[in-house]
């Protein structure tokens, strides 16, 4: 792909102008959910529209409200740079035909004064269950004026409501036709669907005779265009018979019943859908006469799915196969609904919620799966003692990409437990070792049975690891008192303190505050060693691993004095850890600046690396980088997607630092790359951004949309240099203690940030 040039910033151009003609607030969402007005027939998108349902007798799938006080969001029309939203109105009537006839509403919010454009929660009248309702949105900006209402949004309620719960959609089909095919064998002819789904498999076949059969083989793993049927782990392979009927017909392979993901743990996949498997490949077997007159074609299964809602590209083209495999390994993975971990057990866990969540984030403008995950895990939790603590981090990553404080006052509780200071020593920090996990303990963060740490995943000895292979925790050592625990304890304490304020529990805001800063001196007496200047594993052993030094890193627990040590410690362990161990030290390389060799551990080609996936021939990223660390792994897992959301958020640099993506940091770290350019969703709209970065010069192409606010940084060249913006040279500061410039906070609108060799 060519590098950027005049053209891209053009298209940036059109695309403003594009927004600032079309006057009125677009991306509508009614709890998180933009496509509430569509109907689907047994998982394929329907033409009937949602208020003309009762005119059907098909069966018919649909998104249903559940809140009966449901939140608004939109994207504020373009009039301009520097557009801020200054008020709305929202009005909410009983029908669609009331709404195109702009009849009287059921609810209208009047002309609010507020900047606010997401989680706006309905203030009316009691919506009734299963009843149509109609909303639009009118804006105010502070350079457009009084906008055009809103193109009008259907939604239906439940049957029955609560004050909150969270929505989400059906799942839908995608019809697939074969990439290629080929004769492999007498009687043999091998089909290749370019990616693996989850999905299920449709023949259609002629023969003359009344007693005809095939066999089917359907497979994830293939070599030298021959299905491996015996793939090794829980990669999967199964064989059908067909029994044929005379004549022309289609048959649905009839997919088994895997009696391990499909237990009482497990996700289940719903009727409509019916079962599904992942594959890519199928070889059917037959009479050659019958070969001839066959053809296939896959149903694939997934969540809805915006395909264009994001993009990456860049000068490496290693790391664009990467985004490529783990994009679409969101989408592939989205076949319950809810993120689970993989095929074999189908069960949601924490670790891969988290990763997940973020991960979707980066690819497309969807919330809702997410928010029906960590909820789902909040009643189902799972037994590792960081994950437990992890759904802190995941209802505050929540509330910061969608601006709607609902599911954390409505889970507050729980959520408050799940910071674990109940199993609180003496000393100031918490262990699962130490007698305190009572039942009463136990009822709070609602789990049966004990927690314990797990640091990273497998561990020697399991799985099919002997003792000579070390597992994934970097030799970690286990003690009453763990480093990794606590880091993620410390990051549950200072999440949770904003969450308290956020929720109008001002004793608890205090006490959290309080606690997390109590904790990070505690933490850094007790587990970092003055000597080294990095951690151990815990309080009890001289051992250090990746692990001790990635966590408290990433989660912002090292002294300044103290970093570059840290630092090379982790530089010198390399990926000593899994696939989701990644995160964290992705995290903790783009937290301290270190751009380059974040960059090389995404793109390095060794077996334990995402081009590893690629190279061993999956289509979606694997469970373990490779069958040798995890011989027990999957080939769907995605956990292990990881750049999927490291590419957007840290790469290019894009986060929200107020909830709603009200203000957002553009931090780009692309290290040693030419140039990279990405779309980036956002609940407020696309930010997107291009680089150049060669010959002395640095160049960022950036696009903020409407009632968004952006802290722009650059790196700091290694030569004298100059910066203009919009073509006038400006001011630019140093950040101090860190790489970069800080370029200033930057209204809605079109940039192009400079910085040039003296």
């Amino acid at each position: 792909m060519n590098k950027p040039t005049l053209t891209l910033i053009l298209f940036f151009s059109f695309i403003i102008c594009s927004q600032a003609s079309n006057n009125k607030p677009t991306g509508l969402l009614t709890d998180l959910l933009e496509h509430t007005d569509v109907v689907y027939e047994n998982g394929y998108l329907s033409n009937l529209p949602l208020y003309r349902i009762d005119e059907t007798s098909n069966l018919i799938q649909y998104a249903e409200i559940a809140s009966s006080k449901p939140s608004f969001s939109w994207i504020v029309p373009f009039n301009g740079e520097g557009t801020k939203q200054m008020g709305y109105q929202i009005r909410v009537f009983e029908s669609y035909e009331s709404a195109i006839k702009s009849g009287q509403s059921y609810w209208d919010s009047g002309l609010v004064n507020s900047d606010s454009s997401t989680g706006i929660v309905y203030d009316g009248k009691a919506l009734l269950p299963g009843q149509m309702y109609a909303w639009q949105v009118k804006v105010i900006t502070n350079l457009g004026g009084e906008s055009d209402w809103s193109d009008i949004k259907v939604f239906k309620t439940a049957t029955k409501l609560k004050e909150y719960k969270a929505a989400g959609y059906p799942l839908v089909k995608t019809i697939e036709q074969v990439s290629r095919s080929k004769e492999v064998a007498e009687g043999v002819r091998f089909f290749d669907f370019n990616k693996a789904a989850f999905g299920q498999l449709v023949l259609t076949v002629s023969t003359d005779k009344d007693k005809d059969s095939l066999f089917v083989h359907l497979g994830e793993r293939a070599e030298q265009d021959r299905i491996n049927r015996k793939p090794g782990g829980t990669i999967r392979y199964q064989c059908y018979a067909v029994a044929l009927s005379k004549g022309t017909h289609s048959y649905r392979i009839n997919i088994a019943k895997d009696k391990r993901n499909t237990g009482a743990a497990a996700v289940l996949i719903p009727p409509y859908i019916g079962e599904v498997l992942p594959f890519r490949y199928c070889e059917v077997e037959g009479r050659q006469e019958l070969l001839d007159n066959v053809s296939v074609m896959r149903e694939s299964v997934h969540y809805p799915f915006d395909e264009t809602a994001s993009s990456f590209s860049c000068s490496n083209d290693i790391l664009n196969q990467i985004w490529d495999l783990c994009k679409y390994s969101i989408k592939a993975t989205s076949f319950l609904g809810i993120y689970v971990d993989g095929d074999r057990e189908r069960i949601p866990y924490e670790a891969d919620a988290l990763i997940n969540q973020l991960c979707h984030y980066g690819v497309d403008r969807e919330y809702t799966m997410a928010r029906r995950s960590y909820e789902y895990l909040l009643e189902h939790p799972t037994w590792p003692t960081e994950w437990i603590l992890q759904a802190v981090l995941i209802a505050w990553q929540d509330y910061l990409y969608t601006g709607d404080l609902r599911s954390l006052k409505t889970n507050y509780a729980v959520l408050k437990a799940r910071t674990l200071t109940a199993l609180k020593g003496d000393n100031g920090l918490i262990s699962t070792k130490t007698g305190l996990q009572d039942q009463t303990f136990q009822s709070s963060i609602r789990f049966k049975g004990e927690i314990r740490d797990i640091v990273d995943w497998p561990h020697t000895g399991i799985l099919g690891l002997n003792k000579q292979e070390g597992g994934e925790a970097d030799g970690y050592v286990f003690t009453n008192y763990n480093t990794v625990v606590n880091a993620f304890h410390y990051e549950a304490l200072k999440r949770m303190a904003v969450i308290a304020r956020l929720t109008d529990q001002r004793e608890d805001a205090d006490f959290f505050q309080k606690e997390s800063e109590r904790v990070k001196v505690i933490f850094n007496k007790t587990f970092l060693n003055t000597k080294k200047g990095y951690y151990v594993d815990g309080e009890a052993t001289d051992h250090a691993s990746l692990h001790a030094n990635m966590f408290p890193l990433a989660f912002g627990l090292v002294p300044d004095k103290n970093k570059d040590n840290v630092l090379e410690f982790i530089r010198s362990r390399g990926m000593a850890c899994s696939v989701y161990g990644a995160q964290f030290l992705m995290d903790a390389l783009y937290e301290a600046g270190d751009a380059d060799y974040a960059l090389k551990m995404l793109t390095k080609t060794d077996d334990r690396s995402w081009y590893n996936m690629i190279r061993v021939g999956s289509t979606i990223s694997l469970e373990a980088w490779d069958n040798i660390y995890k011989p027990n792994q999957d080939w769907n897992h995605a956990w292990g997607a990881v750049p999927a959301n490291i590419i957007p958020r840290k790469l290019m640099g894009v986060e929200p630092l107020t909830a709603g993506f009200e203000t957002i940091s553009v931090k780009p770290q692309i290290g040693s790359l030419e140039w990279a350019k990405a779309v980036i969703p956002t609940i407020r709209g696309e930010v997107k951004m291009e680089i150049e970065n060669n010959a002395g010069q640095y160049i960022l192409h950036l696009v903020i949309p409407a009632n968004m606010k952006a802290n722009v940084y650059l790196p700091i060249p290694e030569q004298k240099y100059s910066f203009t913006k919009n073509g006038t040279r400006s001011r630019i500061s140093k950040v101090k203690g860190e790489p970069f410039l800080y370029a200033g906070q930057f209204e809605a609108g079109i940039y192009t940030l400079e910085l040039n060799k003296h």
